[in-house]
């Protein structure tokens, strides 16, 4: 007997009527019309099951932490990296396990079960690097946790910066990370990258570095970072976050550099809703987007996801663990509103972000983990649209969240009684 069984469900590729069979928190089976049974048996009605939301991007150390000393005034990532440096002197590790164990909360109702975060290694203490470890511990059950050393003030601009990410990396932090367009030079930025990619090569450890996040065109650290991901034989194992400079820069380098980052095998991570709000607040009119080369890139071949970055903290005050949200911000900002556009935004926010975290057994197929979301929505392009309600969240087979099906009833005078458009069909 199965342990559970779902039919009639809708898949991403457009699959309908499937039966998804899950045995021992695996998939044993995905088919069509499978009739055996189970302990449980779900009947999907046509909706859409997808494997789990995942965040690539987040700063879990800094969530939830919003007005705390202050607000962003202003509402640039110079002040935001400001800000965070007043605020780094306040935190206890008690208020920055429970912020980020609240927010765990908030990403698993919205089916969210993995994220890679990058926690600040800049003070000497390592506090929030020892919290994370710990929020990692807590919610292993339900989150994959990915974390990234992430030199905030720049590995080599701060003292100890070097030290103190090795530090970390020991104590089992699990991707090394940087912030080349930070440090004092663009020499020093690239050094930067050479330092921590052979870090990284020497530890067997994967590479995320905040690369580029600038609206100045000559900052190109994602060619070094390319060159170095080829030159130490870590093709697929390095990302460059952000790289919103690629918006800026002229079509003829861009048109050398899309190969360049596509045979490195580096992918790519762009991250809307903080990419429109931080980048451009220095032009007047015309005003840039700012978030990097999306269909470009994808068209090149490169793996391109979508993250969150943040939620309610020094650089942006809304969020809510949505990655449905970054999706939608995501299709609007590249112009992505074909059908395909819009799938390969929901792919960014799923398969895509999984294979940038090397995720095991993630997918809709057997062998895979039966970790998935029965969505309220038919197929993926009208789940981006409506953001619609998580159903239900599966984790290895067993619920983790469920939530009441977004009705509305219409009482319209002249009509009979109804419920709202919202309400997917069976």
């Amino acid at each position: 007997m199965l342990d559970l069984l779902i039919t009639n469900a809708t898949l991403p590729d457009g699959r309908t009527g499937m039966s998804i069979a899950v045995q021992d928190g695996r998939i044993a089976e995905v088919t069509e019309g499978l009739a055996a049974p189970a302990q449980e048996t779900i009947d999907a009605q046509g909706l859409l099951v997808a494997p789990h939301f995942v965040d690539p991007h987040f700063h879990m150390d800094a969530t939830l932490s919003y007005g705390l000393p202050r607000v962003n005034e202003s509402g640039t990532l110079l002040e935001g990296i400001a800000l965070w440096g007043e605020l780094k002197p306040l935190l206890t590790a008690d208020a920055l396990i429970e912020r980020a164990l609240a927010y765990c909360d908030w990403a698993v109702a919205k089916g969210l079960l993995a994220i890679r975060t990058h926690v600040d290694t800049s003070d000497p203490s390592l506090l929030a690097v020892d919290a994370l470890l710990e929020v990692k511990r807590q919610v292993a059950p339900y989150i994959d946790l990915q974390l990234v050393a992430f030199p905030q003030d720049g590995v080599l601009r701060s003292q100890g910066g070097v030290e103190n990410l090795t530090r970390a990396l020991d104590k089992g932090v699990d991707v090394v990370g940087g912030i080349p367009h930070f440090e004092r030079t663009m020499a020093d930025g690239a050094a930067s990258v050479k330092l921590l990619c052979e870090m990284a090569a020497e530890r067997g450890k994967l590479v995320d570095m905040h690369c580029d996040e600038s609206d100045d065109p000559l900052s190109r650290h994602i060619e070094t970072l390319a060159f170095e991901a080829q030159r130490l034989g870590l093709q697929g194992r390095v990302t460059g976050s952000h790289c919103t400079s690629m918006h800026s820069m002229d079509n003829y380098y861009v048109s050398k550099l899309l190969p360049l980052v596509a045979q490195s095998g580096v992918a790519v991570i762009a991250n809307p809703l903080i990419n429109i709000t931080l980048q451009g607040r220095h032009d007047t009119y015309p005003k840039r987007r700012g978030m990097t080369r999306v269909p470009e890139l994808m068209a090149a071949g490169v793996n391109v996801a979508f993250g969150h970055d943040c939620v309610m903290d020094p650089w942006y005050g809304m969020g809510s663990g949505d990655m449905l949200e970054v999706a939608h911000m995501g299709l609007h900002v590249a112009q992505m509103t074909s059908q395909a556009g819009i799938r390969q935004c929901f792919e960014a926010v799923t398969t895509n972000a999984a294979r940038v975290m090397h995720l095991e057994g993630y997918g809709i197929a057997a062998g895979c983990d039966a970790s998935f979301v029965l969505l309220q929505a038919r197929d993926a392009v009208e789940a981006i649209r409506l953001r619609a309600t998580r159903l239900k969240v599966f984790r290895k087979g067993k619920l983790l969240a469920e939530t009441p099906a977004a009705t509305a009833g219409l009482h319209l005078p002249g009509r009979a009684q109804a419920t709202s458009w919202m309400t997917p069909k069976a």
